[in-house]
């Protein structure tokens, strides 16, 4: 009855905490029976994964408890290349993403006005159209992945081509966030646990950029050594191969790289949280270094434009560092020094997106609004307020009271108000600027 009363009034939170409380008891109350414990994870598998590891260190000595673990924690150690119909699948996918990318080759278009306006759809709508059709998206799911890819296509493709348009660079530059947002959309399906769903979207993310890395990587020394050897038989063939080849394979690496982790999650599933809790720390130290040096140097983001161009895009550089490290910590109980760790990330993080907000607060008052201005100090409230709420939460994981898990929820609740201002940017910002 509680629970139907929750519901009712969208107390999203207490839901939550209910939630986990019932599959806890119902856990518990039978470890003795397969069958029911079979069902439970049937219902919920995320749900049931997370309750059952936080209680596994007081079930250890239980033999289906072990059992459990095993099965929940197991990793095969073969490559597995997915069936048929996913290989061809994804085949498709990457020739027709390295065919968006030759485009205006083929139809000798300006190829640098092209890939600006349109370099977002070539690999993230890519993997939406992937994730839709391995998510078996519904029929509504369907409609809204299309009309907001449509949406976007023919917004950023009909914009008036003006010279010096800041809000037509705006658009450029945040179209390809509200289509990340879409790719998130397909990525969490119809699955009504959305919380947990959108964090193994940030952790994906996190194991795309590890295995993509890699691939360009391999594909750099590949790339060199097809050119040197071409040349030492008398071909020079660099123009060539950076025209063709390299241009048609760059947006397959990231549509690669998902099916590799997709079907194989022990590729990075171990590389990712090292990466996570080596950075962390690092990131912290160089932030704290930075702002001594700052004071030191003579510069400062209040009246050098380009240095506080720079000084936000390291603060969206750490705040995606950040969000990675918490969605991995929230897989799992973390130490007090690792929480520690955690929170001083954000706390430093926090004086760097005060000093950048003060300064285009300065600028704003001193030489008015511009669309430039107005971007950049809504995506920074928005981080300020999003540093705020991880740091009253980790803050609370310290003093115990709250989970390491809600951590993750605050961050995913907060996603969508992400998505609310790519679309605000993207698509209204033309209309209140007069598209200048």
């Amino acid at each position: 009855m509680y629970y139907k009363v929750l519901l009712t009034f969208g107390d999203r939170k207490l839901l939550f905490i209910y939630y986990t409380l019932i599959m806890k008891e119902e856990i518990l109350s039978n470890l003795d029976n397969p069958v029911q414990l079979e069902k439970l994870y049937r219902t919920d598998k995320p749900a049931f994964k997370r309750v059952f590891k936080s209680l596994y260190p007081g079930l250890e000595q239980s033999p289906l408890a072990r059992f459990w673990f095993e099965r929940l924690n197991f990793t095969s150690d073969e490559i597995t290349w997915g069936t048929r119909k996913d290989l061809l699948f994804v085949i498709f996918l990457s020739l027709l993403a390295g065919l968006l990318a030759k485009l205006p080759d083929i139809l000798h278009l300006d190829r640098e006005a092209y890939l600006t306006r349109n370099i977002g759809f070539m690999t993230l709508s890519m993997l939406t159209v992937y994730f839709s059709w391995k998510n078996r998206l519904s029929a509504y799911g369907i409609a809204f992945v299309i009309i907001a890819t449509l949406l976007g296509l023919f917004f950023i493709n009909f914009f008036p081509d003006l010279n010096q348009s800041d809000t037509l660079i705006l658009s450029c530059i945040h179209l390809p966030l509200f289509l990340w947002c879409i790719l998130g959309f397909s990525f969490t399906g119809d699955h009504r646990n959305t919380g947990d769903k959108r964090l193994d979207f940030l952790r994906y993310n996190g194991d795309l950029v590890v295995i993509t890395a890699l691939i360009l990587i391999a594909g750099a020394i590949l790339s060199g050594l097809t050119i040197g050897l071409f040349s030492l038989i008398g071909f020079n063939i660099e123009k060539f191969y950076s025209n063709n080849i390299i241009m048609f394979a760059l947006p397959i690496a990231p549509i690669i790289g998902t099916y590799l982790v997709r079907n194989n999650p022990q590729l990075v599933g171990k590389v990712s949280p090292v990466i996570a809790r080596i950075f962390s720390p690092l990131v912290m130290v160089m932030l704290v270094i930075y702002l001594i040096a700052i004071v030191y140097s003579g510069k400062n983001p209040y009246n050098d434009r380009e240095f506080l161009l720079l000084f936000n895009a390291l603060l969206i550089g750490v705040m995606a560092i950040i969000f990675f490290s918490l969605a991995e910590s929230s897989k799992s109980t973390t130490s007090k020094t690792a929480t520690w760790l955690l929170l001083l990330l954000p706390v430093v993080t926090v004086i760097v997106n005060g000093i950048a907000l003060s300064a285009i607060l300065f600028r704003i008052s001193e030489w008015g609004i511009t669309p430039n201005r107005a971007a950049v100090l809504g995506g920074n409230i928005l981080i300020f307020i999003n540093l705020l709420l991880v740091i009253a939460r980790l803050f609370r994981v310290l003093t115990n009271k709250s989970e390491n898990t809600a951590v993750g929820n605050i961050i995913s609740s907060y996603l969508p108000v992400y998505f609310v201002w790519t679309i605000i940017v993207t698509f209204l910002f033309p209309f209140f600027f007069g598209f200048r």
